[in-house]
């Protein structure tokens, strides 16, 4: 559970509440739930697939043995873009509280150092140094990694916590009217689309994470009991949390206060006259967000892992040290997300890292139901309770998100899948161990 609380609560909560409050306005709060809904049905088919199936690798893993090979290829390969783009998106959030956090102190970083080409920067410096302080924790193996994450989990919930506290003191309903101010569906031109379902597809990063518990099956002591309230504990003690503090937020300040801040959780604290209490919540996102880039980097190198095990990647990718770290793949996974941190906005790197999660969240939903077709008999530890409701609003609500995502978005995750099925059908397919096993 600390590791699913420690990869949901994070960017999406600190961060993107004010950017999709200005996409939505009050009536993000609707966001919230249609998203988290979404995700609570995906969490539920996770945590069914996770205990039938208590191994390393994730959706790849289900739908390797549902669907076959090359359906698992392409699930993959998302989750490779899903994992390696999060980390950036969390990182670029960090980086944000961290030049508020030093600002506030009298030490300013200069622009080209903070932000991308795109804002008239260099680089996100900061961005790219938590980056590799978080791999280096991986390097050093899981163990001490996991230690540091519970104790950071808890500093995070507190933060959010001291936020409400403060915020609920100055609610005024005013501040929610009018609520809908651009309407449900999503609409406009991709660079300002705005609608509930508009900032559902973005608030959507706000909730997974939980998929990274799944990532952790091999390592886990009773996967039919720890993976199950890993996955349900952690998204229903985060729902709550987002709830509480987006309606916190909303109250304390009409939204346009702080949706184009970096920092809008410490932005609403300055403005209601607590600056001593936003350094305290700035300090603690510094602090405790790169939690979420350790849950995601580990799930990262292990989906890489267990594809190279597969034969699908180069061998080299899935060796691993005498930690059982596998180093190769955390070094290359640093570069990559490293570059793409130091150069994009936020909003950019949260688009896509949505467009490869939901489609890792459809195949697994989709795993669930035919399993209940093609062996209903079989044991299963968790059940996914009204299967036949809970799947079909899964699927459906991920692909109505997918469509109300930037039409460039879904175009970028459809070249990148185009890329996967020529590198598959160039390497892939030709080093397959199950393949090479059944070739006489």
């Amino acid at each position: 559970m600390g590791l699913g609380v420690g990869a949901i609560v994070g960017t999406g909560i600190y961060t993107l509440v004010g950017e999709s409050a200005g996409i939505a306005g009050p009536a993000v709060l609707l966001s919230f739930i249609i998203a988290g809904t979404v995700c609570a049905c995906a969490a539920l088919a996770y945590a069914e697939m996770s205990t039938m199936m208590p191994v390393a690798g994730s959706a790849y893993t289900y739908t390797y043995a549902v669907a076959g090979e090359l359906p698992a290829w392409v699930v993959g390969w998302s989750l490779i873009l899903e994992y390696t783009v999060v980390c950036a998106a969390v990182a670029v959030g960090w980086s944000g509280y961290a030049a508020g956090f030093l600002k506030s102190l009298g030490f300013e970083l200069p622009l080209e150092l903070t932000q991308g080409p795109y804002a008239g920067g260099l680089m996100n410096l900061p961005a790219v140094v938590i980056v590799w302080f978080v791999t280096g924790l991986l390097l050093f193996g899981l163990r001490e990694s996991a230690t540091l994450n519970a104790i950071f989990v808890v500093l995070k919930i507190l933060a959010l916590l001291v936020f409400m506290w403060i915020a609920f003191q100055a609610f005024d309903a005013s501040h929610l009217r009018p609520f809908m101010p651009y309407g449900f569906g999503a609409y406009g031109a991709d660079d300002a689309r705005h609608g509930v379902m508009a900032a559902a597809a973005i608030i959507f990063f706000a909730f997974y994470g939980f998929d990274a518990v799944s990532t952790a099956a091999e390592e886990t002591r009773d996967p039919g009991r720890d993976l199950v309230r890993g996955i349900l504990g952690s998204m229903l003690v985060c729902t709550i949390l987002y709830l509480g503090v987006a309606a916190a937020a909303l109250g304390a300040l009409p939204y346009l206060a702080f949706a184009s801040s970096t920092e809008p959780l410490a932005q609403v604290l300055r403005s209601l006259g607590a600056p001593g209490a936003a350094n305290l919540i700035a300090a603690a996102a510094i602090v405790a967000m790169p939690t979420v880039l350790l849950a995601f980097f580990y799930g990262q190198t292990r989906i890489f892992f267990v594809m190279a095990r597969d034969g699908l990647l180069p061998p080299r990718l899935g060796g691993v040290s005498g930690r059982g770290t596998p180093v190769a793949m955390t070094l290359v996974t640093a570069v990559v997300v490293s570059l793409l941190a130091a150069v994009f906005p936020l909003r950019r790197i949260v688009e896509l890292a949505n467009a490869g999660t939901l489609a890792a969240f459809i195949a697994v939903s989709c795993c669930v139901m035919a399993l209940r077709v093609l062996k209903p008999k079989r044991a299963r530890v968790f059940r996914v309770p009204a299967v036949w409701v809970v799947g079909p609003v899964a699927v459906a609500g991920c692909i109505y998100l997918f469509f109300s995502l930037p039409a460039f978005t879904q175009r970028y995750f459809l070249v990148w899948n185009a890329i996967g099925i020529i590198v598959y059908f160039l390497y892939s397919i030709h080093h397959s161990r199950l393949r090479n096993a059944t070739t006489p």
